[in-house]
């Protein structure tokens, strides 16, 4: 489906609204428009999803079984796009924050949004400000106490940090679909990974520390490029530059629809752990022990 097609969030709610409040009538009410206009909107939701989503009687308009599974994706898109908002948000007013936190990009970009709104619907009157660096940036703004809690994905804690594991990850090589490593028959080995130039994060980045210890003990190529964001690493391996590594969270989406593709590896451990950090000696309180609560749940 071409990106001009994507349904509008508006259109999607009222599609949930019509399934929670049992008619259109109602979903229309509560929208504050008039029935018509919110016909027109299912209508257009309709055809450009290429599915009957209403039943319409003379009774009133219910959802047929295809719109009820819709609805219930069209929620999770909604709930995405909260927490989106709310993590938008805490970027924005970060510096007037009751809470002020630092968070790596890989964590910050698909982990902290979701902690975040479950924060605000604990706790809606706190205030959040995120700052988004890198790894070894937020462990200068924690020790400095520009911040009181910070989120890492490196392979160490540096000295004067308490730490708490929140999550794991893997990094993952990918290719371009037309990039000869996407059509291998055997794993790629470590020695070969590491003496090919490849696009990677920049220094001081979890993923590159990662990486780079990962690389240690073998012969290991100068990048062909380090780029400051996920984005960036893979725009320039999807574009055919050269294999990229990246978080396996980055590349989940790009490699399902097949604009990149995972290369297998073997011989070389990837995975790393995701950490919480804050200053030692000064325990969390407050919102900033909430949060971490919640990070830190399976």
């Amino acid at each position: 489906m071409a990106m001009s097609a994507l349904p509008d969030l508006d259109s999607l709610k009222l599609l949930v609204d019509v399934g929670e409040l049992g008619s259109l009538g109602q979903a229309a009410k509560a929208a504050g428009i008039a029935q018509p206009s919110a016909s027109k909107r299912i209508a257009l939701l309709e055809r450009r999803l290429g599915l009957p989503l209403l039943e319409r009687t003379p009774r009133g308009s219910t959802l047929t079984s295809e719109g009820k599974m819709v609805a219930g994706w069209a929620a999770q898109v909604l709930a995405a796009a909260g927490e989106l908002m709310r993590a938008v948000a805490a970027v924005r007013h970060r510096e007037a924050a009751h809470l002020r936190v630092a968070s790596s990009m890989t964590v910050a970009e698909y982990l902290v949004p979701r902690w975040l709104g479950e924060l605000q619907n604990r706790e809606p009157d706190v205030q959040v400000g995120l700052a988004v660096v890198n790894s070894t940036d937020v462990a200068a703004r924690v020790l400095g106490e520009e911040v009181e809690l910070g989120f890492v994905e490196g392979p160490s804690v540096p000295e004067g940090l308490s730490s708490r594991v929140v999550g794991t990850d893997r990094l993952v090589v990918v290719v371009a679909p037309g990039h000869p490593w996407a059509r291998r028959r055997t794993a790629l080995r470590g020695p070969e990974l590491a003496a090919t130039p490849l696009v990677v994060r920049e220094p001081g980045s979890g993923t590159r520390e990662t990486l780079d210890v990962a690389f240690r003990s073998l012969h290991q190529a100068s990048p062909r490029q380090e780029l400051g964001s996920n984005s960036a690493v893979k725009g320039a391996a999807q574009a055919g530059v050269a294999p990229a590594v990246l978080s396996g969270y980055a590349v989940e989406a790009d490699v399902a629809t097949g604009r990149l593709v995972e290369v297998p590896l073997a011989g070389l451990n990837l995975v790393r752990s995701l950490r919480a950090v804050w200053r030692r000696g000064r325990p969390l309180n407050g919102p900033a022990a909430t949060l971490l609560g919640i990070a830190s749940r399976p």
